[in-house]
């Protein structure tokens, strides 16, 4: 079983060994209270492939639907690209969070956020081209290397964000207790009030 296939949660020592002067987390050293909370959806679906998604795209869709982001909150990202799962397009496509989309959301107190494609950011193959082609390093990974700066975790690969609406749910993001892992696969459930 691999510790980054399927749904899965990184963990802060994933993106580096140091995170704000201390040692990074591993998965088993994350507190659970951080994966329970009150769950948003920012719906992100009209972004196209290989074009990240920015500060703006974030507020104008909280702003459409009167939410405002408060500390502890699980902020999932919808972009539909779990129909794409079981097909080679799933790794290939997609859009991706962008360096300061990801510091903006920590900035408002979020820990656990989370995406339903492949990874956090643009696709990997789309990553590395562009990156040799720019000339800058930085380029690859820009949204997980927010986490050797600011503390936080990012959930991949997620399903059926579109069952869900915009805010008024819990989420449960709890991993699978690997010691010293980089990440863990996690049954992410919403939990909806009756």
């Amino acid at each position: 079983m691999g510790l980054h296939a399927t749904t899965h949660i990184d963990a802060p020592w994933h993106y580096g060994p140091v995170v704000e002067g201390k040692p990074a987390k591993t998965i088993d050293q994350i507190p659970l209270e951080w994966c329970y909370g009150d769950g948003i959806v920012i719906d992100c679906t009209h972004k196209e492939d290989f074009v990240a998604i920015t500060i703006d795209d974030l507020k104008k869709d909280l702003d459409k639907n009167g939410i405002s982001i408060q500390e502890g909150n699980i902020v999932l990202i919808r972009t539909d690209r779990d129909k794409m799962m079981g097909t080679a397009d799933f790794v290939e496509k997609g859009t991706g969070m962008s360096k300061e989309a990801t510091e903006w959301l920590i900035d408002q107190g979020v820990k656990v956020m989370g995406i339903d494609q492949w990874g956090w950011d643009l696709p990997l193959k789309y990553m590395a081209k562009k990156a040799r082609e720019l000339n800058d390093p930085e380029y690859f990974w820009e949204g997980h290397r927010v986490g050797i700066e600011k503390e936080y975790l990012h959930i991949e690969q997620l399903t059926n964000l579109s069952a869900l609406p915009p805010s008024g749910f819990k989420v449960s993001v709890f991993p699978l207790k690997i010691v010293g892992g980089s990440a863990a696969p996690a049954r992410v459930v919403a939990i909806m009030n009756p």
